[in-house]
């Protein structure tokens, strides 16, 4: 993070400002005066009493996504074939992109969820003139600051972007953390947003929302649509339906672990008839992971408005 941004750190129980000391951030309210560890160099700023996460579990560094595997292990999953395939994400970091320098030379921006490389931000991430300030509730290659997207740690309008990308389905409040983005996004800053719909729990216990097009689209109601739609169309979500019905057979971690392959090997290609009909209406109904690109509005979208902005199939 640049000094500039740092200044605009803020407590995230009170939002007052917040001082540097030797190895923490104190806030400057003396009402409040919590105090925040860095870690490593990553500030930790969780508002304890409104959260899931513990500044203890950061400090002791404990798993808290519970998706640390050793490293055979990871070595071992690259060789089993996907079972899904995001055909949209790349061309929406690009208009992205496009969007946040049209508006400021040096934009700032936000990632939610931001321990590694999202999906397809490859030519987003080679941009100098853009500032990323990399957030997530897990330590990870990325992770810049800590952070739990309820209680943004930052000051109102500190960011000219923000992208929550696989985020808004791991979190209690969905809504709490669109008012977030809205509070910390500059006037006509841009979000990107990626939440899966037809795609069954991959988060353990942090896993908890759904959501259709329209329902994705009402998430956003304070913003300005510029585009939206699937991600990954029905093939992917058929291959995920098939691999859990598959690892329904057997109540045995070692045999659903084994299922769970046998399921990528014989319906990795399932994704691939996405290609064919991802803008079809009826895999917007159907998709296995939706997108929202828009800007920060004045303005709220009403619901018989949302209503008119239905794209899918069903009685058409």
């Amino acid at each position: 993070m640049t000094e500039e941004t740092i200044t605009r750190l803020a407590c995230p129980c009170c939002r007052a400002p917040l001082s540097l000391e030797v190895s923490k951030l104190e806030c400057s309210d003396p009402n409040c005066g919590r105090a925040f560890p860095i870690v490593d160099g990553i500030p930790v700023l969780i508002d304890e009493e409104n959260s899931v996460f513990s500044l203890s579990d950061f400090v002791a560094r404990r798993d808290t996504t519970f998706s640390t595997r050793a490293p055979i292990v990871e070595w071992i999953r690259r060789l089993i074939p996907a079972i899904g395939v995001n055909l949209k994400a790349r061309d929406n970091y690009d208009r992205f992109a496009n969007l946040l320098l049209a508006s400021s030379p040096t934009p700032r921006v936000l990632i939610l969820g931001g321990s590694i490389l999202g999906a397809g931000m490859e030519p987003l991430s080679v941009h100098a003139d853009i500032e990323f300030v990399e957030s997530d509730v897990a330590f990870g290659p990325r992770t810049g600051i800590i952070l739990d997207g309820h209680s943004i740690p930052f000051r109102e309008e500190s960011f000219d972007g923000v992208i929550a990308q696989a985020v808004l389905e791991h979190v209690l409040d969905p809504h709490k953390i669109v008012e977030e983005i809205h509070r910390v996004l500059r006037n006509g800053g841009v979000i990107y947003a990626e939440t899966p719909f037809m795609q069954q729990v991959h988060g353990g216990r942090y896993d908890f929302l759904r959501f259709t097009h329209l329902g994705h689209r009402r998430l956003f109601r304070r913003f300005d649509e510029h585009s939206s739609g699937a991600v990954s169309g029905t093939g992917t979500a058929l291959a995920w339906s098939y691999k859990y019905f598959l690892m329904s057979l057997s109540n045995r971690r070692p045999i659903r672990q084994m299922l769970s392959v046998l399921a990528a090997f014989t319906s990795f290609w399932l994704k691939y008839v996405d290609y064919l009909t991802i803008d079809r209406p009826a895999s917007l109904d159907g998709a296995s992971g939706l997108y929202f690109l828009g800007t920060k509005s004045a303005t709220v979208l009403s619901d018989s408005e949302l209503l008119e902005q239905y794209r899918g199939a069903i009685g058409r």
